[in-house]
């Protein structure tokens, strides 16, 4: 069965809202930019200057822009994510208000749809005075901006991952291998400790900065190593959970396709969401040119069979291709897989699994005589 993402979309919009201090998102400073003013105020007993948008994208009167883009601004020092709420940062259409996630990071924030926005409508972007700087200081008054959409759909943004993207696995709470595994790539683990690293046979270096192990091509990363090491690890683990929102904020194209079975289907690139579980247990192929980006929404569990391959042509690539799942991943013996697994819970490779990408857990990853590698950036 072939497939495409170009098919009506029946969603109903939800909102989430993350914030984080992880670095700026390409997702959400691309485009071009329109400049904002501000002013200074007292704050904390002297003198404190009013953070200001110094850019906002689409830029203000654009027309055209596509049906699933966002708005954001830049601003002009770091801001106080908590302060960048659904509430603080908003998009309407007339007087109705538009669903959608916003995503701080540092000094940018971004506000994604819930859905697709109508064609040939006008809507405005507001930031209010209660978005504040890291200092306590809101913006001196309202940014507004305004733009026009076309009929147009444009080719989607991968999700920013971080300096999550400097791991090939990396999880919260444990890392387990029956050996022998070979994992291309730096591994991590953070809240927990080196202690819960196991079957590796770790050797730490002579800085306790990392260790090594006969199974990684790679350095391996704990929080109770020595500095620098703890610091990166929890901003890691902050961008890999951005990451996992961001993913999850975007506007679907295609929703409950296959009612959770895709196995020997043929996808275009486009977002893909359900409100259940997915199983693979055929192979399904993914076909698009390396700038093709696939996000898959999954709000139950996602399961790949034993045998069963995931598989990339047309030039995509499996940095491009991202499976945010609320739930666990399982990918059976002998399967192979390809992309970015985001998951609220656990990943398992069973016996002989490949995968071609990287497994960021928020609990944690087990796998079993595997072969990861990370993909090429």
């Amino acid at each position: 069965m072939t497939q495409s993402h170009t098919f009506p979309l029946i969603v109903i919009a939800t909102l989430a809202i993350a914030c984080s201090s992880s670095d700026d998102s390409s997702a959400i400073s691309g485009g071009e930019t329109s400049t904002g003013s501000g002013s200074s105020t007292g704050g904390g007993g002297s003198m404190a200057v009013a953070p200001t948008v110094t850019s906002s994208t689409p830029i203000d009167g654009a027309t055209d822009v596509p049906m699933n883009g966002n708005a954001s601004a830049t601003f002009s020092e770091a801001m106080d994510c908590a302060s960048l709420t659904a509430e603080t940062f908003t998009l309407t259409s007339g007087a109705t208000a538009i669903p959608g996630t916003v995503i701080c990071a540092k000094s940018t924030a971004v506000f994604w749809p819930a859905a697709h926005l109508a064609s040939n409508s006008t809507f405005t972007a507001t930031i209010t005075p209660r978005a504040k700087s890291l200092h306590g200081v809101g913006l001196a008054a309202n940014h507004v901006w305004s733009f026009t959409t076309g009929a147009l759909v444009a080719a989607g943004l991968p999700v920013n991952l971080g300096t999550a993207d400097d791991y090939v696995i990396l999880a919260k709470s444990a890392i387990s291998t029956v050996p022998t595994s070979a994992v291309t790539g730096n591994l991590a683990i953070s809240p927990a400790a080196a202690s819960f690293i196991t079957g590796f046979s770790l050797t730490s270096d002579a800085t306790n900065v990392f260790s090594t192990s006969p199974q990684v091509t790679g350095k391996v990363y704990a929080s109770d190593y020595a500095v620098p090491t703890p610091s990166n690890l929890t901003t890691a683990v902050s961008d890999m959970e951005l990451a996992f929102t961001d993913a999850a904020g975007r506007a679907p194209d295609v929703t409950e396709l296959g009612a959770g079975n895709i196995g020997g289907m043929t996808l275009a690139a486009g977002v893909y969401k359900w409100g259940t579980g997915v199983l693979i247990p055929t192979d399904v192929t993914l076909v698009g040119n390396a700038s093709a980006v696939w996000i898959f929404q999954i709000a139950g569990d996602l399961i790949v069979s034993s045998a069963t391959h995931v598989v990339l042509t047309g030039g995509a690539l499996p940095k491009n291709v991202f499976w945010q799942v609320a739930g666990l991943v399982d990918v059976g013996t002998t399967a192979h897989f390809e992309g970015i697994v985001l998951t609220q819970t656990a990943i398992t490779l069973r016996t002989g699994a490949s995968a071609n990408g990287r497994l960021l857990a928020q609990t944690s990853v087990s796998i079993d005589g595997n072969a990861i590698v990370q993909p090429a950036r």
